[in-house]
């Protein structure tokens, strides 16, 4: 069991997933740039929890509703969270939005069933599904939290402890993917993979 003070956000999970150099470099070195993609998704989630909460059809439907794990070390905010009619009132069904298209890989997916975890260690229910919003098709993903994705996250949630407890940059691997990255410019994968971005800048400011 984690402690108050030792708690990481959820979004910081899925930086790792991604990638976890740029991890690193958001919340070892606060680095930050935003670009389109970003932007647009910082948009699209201020619009979703700018919502109110309200109650559909017997369900009722909660926004930025804040999320803990202590077990797992991690807090965050999840977009909306739709609780059960009367009649079953302990359904519990996350629902995380993003503002491009569906992915093989398993960021998103990642990034949801923590909200999950977080959601059943904190009200004492199963929460076996949930879903991710796709702006770009405008539709619905159906996630189901298996044993499998379960496993992956909860290694994802140790493995981000044990990178910001070393508290040291990886270095560089250059991927297709760098190229959408916002921190490409300030991650530089493409000049000898330096392990710390705040090092190599002040090298560069000294040989000026």
């Amino acid at each position: 069991m984690y402690t108050e003070d030792e708690l990481l956000p959820i979004s910081a999970l899925r930086h790792l997933i991604f990638c976890e150099r740029r991890c690193a470099l958001v919340h070892i070195e606060q680095l930050w740039e935003e670009n389109l993609f970003t932007a647009e998704g910082r948009v699209l989630h201020e619009s979703v929890d700018s919502g109110q909460d309200l109650t559909r059809e017997g369900r009722r439907i909660a926004r930025s509703l804040r999320l803990r794990s202590l077990r797992l070390g991690l807090f965050g905010v999840a977009d909306v969270v739709e609780f059960g009619a009367t009649r079953c009132p302990r359904i519990v069904f996350p629902v995380e939005y993003k503002r491009g298209r569906k992915k093989e890989e398993n960021w998103d997916r990642m990034q949801l069933c923590a909200q999950a975890l977080c959601l059943e260690e904190m009200l004492k229910v199963h929460v076996p599904n949930g879903a991710i919003f796709y702006g770009k098709h405008r539709r619905r993903e159906q996630v189901e939290f298996d044993a499998s994705l379960r496993v992956q996250t909860e290694a994802a949630a140790l493995r981000l402890h044990e990178l910001i407890a070393l508290g040291k940059t990886p270095s560089a691997e250059p991927k297709e993917r760098c190229a959408s990255c916002s921190l490409v410019d300030l991650c530089l994968p493409y000049v000898g993979g330096k392990k710390s971005v705040a090092a190599y800048m002040a090298a560069m400011m000294k040989g000026t």
